[in-house]
């Protein structure tokens, strides 16, 4: 038994061959002439297609004519709009108000945070959802110590390591 491109399967059954526009067009044509008059079958030899699927066409048709509530698809979201607003007032008073040491958020903290203000638990890929919601990103605290004394640091370049070099070479 000889098959034909495995791109053309779908679901397990063959795939007509075409682009979406034309199979849309080719299904549009097969729905004017059930409306014309024209049987199922009639239909389905004047396009080369099975009566089955001239049957699914006018099954979706019908289907997609009746109104329907849209449900939101989707797990609904953990915190609302005013709840966002009240976490990012939180947020902007800073880190140290919150009793963490450094001035920089992680999704742990703000997850933490959340739980302080409104008793939700929130896993850390939630928290980052809802910074994005936020129009917040991410930021990388810097690497430097708070206690770092410039002065004294240009001063020990200047003063000691000249002379801890002058060591080492002889």
């Amino acid at each position: 038994m000889k098959f034909e491109s495995p791109a053309l399967w779908h679901n397990g059954k063959m795939r007509r061959k075409g682009t979406v526009e034309q199979l849309a067009e080719q299904r549009a044509r097969g729905l004017l002439l059930v409306k014309q008059g024209k049987k199922a079958k009639e239909v389905a030899e004047i396009l080369n297609v099975t009566s089955r699927t001239v049957n699914r066409w006018l099954q979706q048709a019908r289907k997609s004519g009746r109104k329907r509530k849209s449900k939101p698809v989707g797990r609904h979201r953990k915190l609302t709009e005013v709840q966002v607003r009240r976490l990012a007032k939180a947020l902007k008073r800073g880190a140290p108000s919150y009793g963490y040491f450094g001035d920089y958020w992680t999704l742990d903290r703000i997850g933490q945070v959340i739980w302080q203000l409104f008793s939700i638990r929130c896993h850390p890929s939630t928290v980052w959802y809802i910074l994005r919601r936020m129009g917040w990103s991410c930021q990388r605290p810097q690497r430097r110590a708070f206690q770092r004394d410039e002065k004294a640091i240009t001063q020990w370049k200047d003063e000691v390591l000249p002379e801890i070099k002058k060591d080492v070479r002889s």
